[in-house]
């Protein structure tokens, strides 16, 4: 097969940046588009993050916004609406609309996304496929059986510092202040970005809506609440509205023994 070109999502996490570089030397370095979505409120430390990558790539990483919004700040204010069963209107915005306009501009034989071998992110990977059939997804970490600690341990391997996020103790790059974020969560943020935190605070306010599934707004939060606790944190992709994600797809256990499947369902 002569490949056109392959599309490879790069979000500044250790996932994405493995998964670009195995899609790098799996179909050549000119083949394969790495694009990141630029967001005000990521984390300075991205910059340097993704420079080390393009070295690593031995090419640039293109950079896409949105056109209506800088950050998940203004797409909050603007559309107001936080968080709720159908995901965060913030990845819609600054994410997904993003890559459905990229996809208009390419003519492509693939994308890459960064989900990791594990049971629910493989259940994730299938019902994603199964819902966005034209996105034509490919996902070499879980071709090559690679979990996000690994890709961690590779990064360090290559002397690439792992992004400062992951070193304050988030377990992903996220934008600052996600409103995915738990209890645990905010009150970390409290601490790391405390300004961050008092605009949220503001925000929720004004809107008279909060951001947590409790209804509890984040100033009325005990502080000392989720101290010591493993900050959970589901990453922002731009695949966070997959349906029955939460149901084992009847092919799970098959891709978990042959994860070599995956692209030819």
């Amino acid at each position: 097969m002569t490949v056109r070109k392959i599309v490879a999502w790069w979000s500044a996490g250790a996932t994405s940046a493995v998964s670009v570089k195995l899609a790098i030397d799996e179909f050549g370095v000119d083949n394969v588009t790495p694009i990141y979505f630029a967001i005000d409120t990521a984390h300075k430390d991205n910059s340097r993050f993704k420079s080390e990558c393009e070295d690593w790539y031995g090419c640039e990483i293109q950079v896409r916004r949105s056109p209506k919004y800088k950050d998940h700040f203004e797409v909050v204010e603007k559309t107001k609406y936080l968080n709720g069963p159908a995901g965060a209107r913030c990845t819609t915005e600054l994410k997904k609309k993003v890559r459905q306009s990229v996809e208009k501009e390419f003519e492509f034989d693939g994308q890459i996304f960064g989900f990791e071998y594990n049971p629910k992110e493989i259940n994730r990977a299938i019902r994603f496929k199964e819902q966005n059939p034209g996105a034509k997804p490919i996902f070499p970490l879980i071709e090559n059986k690679i979990t996000k600690p690994e890709c961690l341990h590779l990064l360090q391997q290559v002397n690439i510092d792992i992004p400062a996020m992951y070193t304050l103790g988030y377990s992903n790059n996220n934008c600052i202040g996600c409103v995915k974020g738990g209890i645990g969560y905010w009150n970390k943020i409290r601490v790391d970005f405390p300004e961050v935190f008092e605009k949220m605070s503001l925000l929720e306010r004004k809107l008279d809506r909060t951001c947590q599934k409790n209804r509890e707004f984040l100033d009325e939060i005990d502080p000392s609440r989720g101290h010591g606790q493993k900050i959970i944190m589901p990453d922002c992709g731009n695949f966070c509205d997959i349906e029955f994600q939460h149901i084992n797809h009847p092919q799970l256990d098959l891709l978990l023994e042959n994860p070599e499947l995956m692209r030819s369902m």
